[in-house]
């Protein structure tokens, strides 16, 4: 399904009090909170637009906090006051002379600054634990002698998000981790031009995730923010792929003037595809075709990717892109028609360091996948519990490994109410739009341990649809949690009825840590899980302090956490269609809700990792499994 069918879809699927109008300056709103609305239905250059030509942004902007979101509304609600519209804009030295008052609120010019993209978490001691409504503003040259079309794009800002440009509204957008643009050919001006963001991280009950999670809520622009040219009429959209069936598949979508009708042309380098065609009366061009003889299939071991472009006019979009397949087989899982086993981990989106700021670069995220591969002898990563930069699934692809994508429909979501419903699902399609052309995604997950109750099931059954309408190149697959049964020997029983919607089943156990079983009774544990499914442990872990070490196994000790391994994957070991794993979690991450003095301090000590990168010992416990398994083939 490409962007135009998806956008017929989306007036069903989201449309309903969602999508307020196209996400573009031309419609001129008042300035308030009640903009045009981005969505996976109309913003641009979601697919591969950090590979567009453009003027990247990051760098220094100015901050304000705004802890009672003063300019978005006035205290009596309505218009805010104009002492309180950051978004103004104010020849401060004019304005001054005739109003000393007009500034009495907020100066951003003045203003401390920030280095972009990141999190105001980091950059002062006083915002450590802000959660709420930020300002950003800066200003930057228009590009000189202007022709085509101009968008703002931002890789992700967390959470709610407002966008203006010299004073005039862009629109907004909802959802922490996915990308959304604006245009803004009509509002640029030659010269000067000043952008002004207000940001706000505070999760409500209504929100996805919602406000009680187990990982830190890092507000602010946390990826990059791009002004990108294109021609006038320009590639929106395009998913080149195999098929099930081994053939390739390329459909695209134009947007402009002259976007009906147009020709366009498919390049694969290195296999000598060229393949000509016609848009349609929408724009769109859908074409299959046999796959070359020449075509390496991505994998692990070979992760062949290939300069991909269409053209279409003056405009060129271009990718780089792997060919494979992935389907189930009863309980096994298949690779371009092969049975694989899932050696992974799982990784939230935090790089390395004493002090992260989600600021996650490509060489961040190699040098955290690189551990994987190189360290842990794996194949498989699950990147919880969001959607992850485009940078990590970038070398995902470059690296061969196999990847999860989840969304952060998490623990207590609001089931019931329609609105949440509409987030998630936009969501879930904005990171599939993004996402479809990168290889080493091979399974969309829509949640994480969510309670069993039948407006759950109706959730989550409504985004599997979704997730199967929009690709059907992929397995769909959720992170549930199992009936246990105490006992001196401990019967496990997937009971959720989800299951059955759902091509992998995914398993969050933590015997052994949260539980009172014995270490060395958990490989006895009985486990009834459905036999014609394949199954992933899709977590398991047990905290432990880098350095503390204690030869009686207490908790917290590296040796207790190697033990847990040990105990654990022999467990794994007597269940006939575990088909793959990701251990709960690469590295020690923050989370506020870890508050124990001695060995948290607001971080989950799961990881095999610390924060900085150290080992514990654990990780060569995992190391030596996989390579285990690795010999196995």
């Amino acid at each position: 399904m490409n962007k135009v069918t998806y956008r017929l879809l989306a007036a069903t699927l989201l449309c309903a009090g969602l999508c307020t109008g196209p996400a573009s300056a031309q419609q001129q709103p008042s300035p308030s909170p009640v903009l045009p609305l981005a969505t996976a239905a109309n913003s641009p250059l979601l697919v591969a637009g950090d590979l567009r030509d453009g003027t990247d942004l990051s760098g220094p902007w100015h901050y304000s906090i705004d802890p009672f979101r003063s300019g978005l509304a006035g205290f009596h609600g309505g218009t805010p006051d104009t002492g309180q519209q950051r978004y103004r804009e104010v020849d401060v030295r004019t304005a001054m002379a005739e109003d000393s008052r007009v500034l009495y609120e907020f100066d951003l010019a003045r203003s401390p600054i920030a280095t972009l993209p990141s999190s105001w978490l980091t950059q002062a001691p006083e915002l450590r634990h802000y959660q709420g409504l930020m300002w950003y503003q800066r200003h930057f040259p228009a590009p000189e002698q202007r022709k085509g079309r101009y968008f703002l794009r931002f890789g992700a800002a967390n959470y709610a998000t407002i966008v203006y440009l010299n004073g005039q509204p862009l629109g907004r957008h909802e959802g922490g981790f996915t990308p959304f643009a604006f245009e803004v050919t009509k509002l640029l001006r030659d010269g000067d031009n000043q952008i002004t963001v207000g940001v706000d991280s505070q999760a409500t009950e209504a929100t996805v995730p919602p406000p009680v999670t187990d990982w830190e809520n890092y507000g602010g622009i946390t990826r990059p923010v791009r002004l990108i040219a294109t021609p006038d009429t320009y590639v929106d959209d395009a998913w080149v792929r195999m098929t099930r069936d081994g053939r390739l598949a390329v459909d695209a979508h134009l947007d402009g003037p002259h976007a009906a009708r147009h020709a366009v042309k498919l390049h694969i380098a290195g296999l000598g595809a060229d393949l000509s065609g016609i848009t349609d009366e929408n724009g769109r061009w859908r074409a299959t075709f046999p796959a070359p003889r020449a075509l390496v299939r991505w994998s692990p071991e070979r992760p062949k990717l290939y300069d991909t472009s269409i053209d279409a006019g003056e405009d060129r979009w271009h990718d780089r892109i792997g060919f494979r397949t992935v389907e189930v087989r009863g309980s096994q899982i298949l690779l371009n028609g092969k049975p694989i086993f899932l050696r992974g981990i799982s990784l939230h989106e935090e790089e390395l360091g004493a002090e992260p700021t989600r600021a996650m670069t490509p060489a961040a995220a190699r040098a955290l996948l690189g551990e994987i591969k190189d360290g842990l002898h794996g194949n498989f990563v699950r990147l919880a519990h969001y959607p992850h930069t485009e940078a990590m699934t970038r070398v995902a692809d470059e690296l061969g490994l196999i990847v999860w994508s989840e969304v952060p429909v998490y623990w207590r979501v609001a089931w019931s109410n329609p609105d949440t419903l509409k987030t998630a699902r936009n969501m879930i399609a904005e990171n599939i739009l993004r996402d479809r052309n990168r290889a080493s995604i091979a399974i969309w997950s829509v949640a994480n341990e969510t309670p069993v109750t039948e407006a759950r099931n109706t959730f989550l059954r409504t985004l599997v649809s979704d997730v199967r309408a929009m690709d059907d190149t992929r397995l769909v697959s959720a992170a549930l949690l199992v009936e246990r049964t105490p006992g001196a020997v401990p019967i496990m029983t997937m009971a959720d009825p989800l299951a059955d919607a759902l091509d992998v089943l995914a398993i969050n156990t933590y015997n052994g840590w949260y539980t009172a079983d014995r270490l060395t009774d958990l490989a006895s544990s009985v486990w009834h899980v459905p036999a014609d499914k394949p199954l992933i442990f899709s977590e398991f872990g047990a905290d432990a302090r880098a350095g503390f070490h204690d030869p009686k196994q207490q908790k917290f000790s590296e040796e207790f956490q190697a033990e847990y391994y040990r105990k654990t994957l022999a467990m794994a070991d007597q269940l006939p269609t575990l088909r793959g794993m990701s251990p709960w979690i690469l590295k020690d991450f923050r989370s506020p809700r870890r508050q124990n003095p001695d060995f948290q301090q607001g971080w989950n000590r799961k990881g095999l990792i610390s924060e900085t990168g150290q080992h514990k010992q654990a990780f060569d416990v995992l190391a030596g499994y996989y390579l285990g398994k690795a010999a196995e083939k």
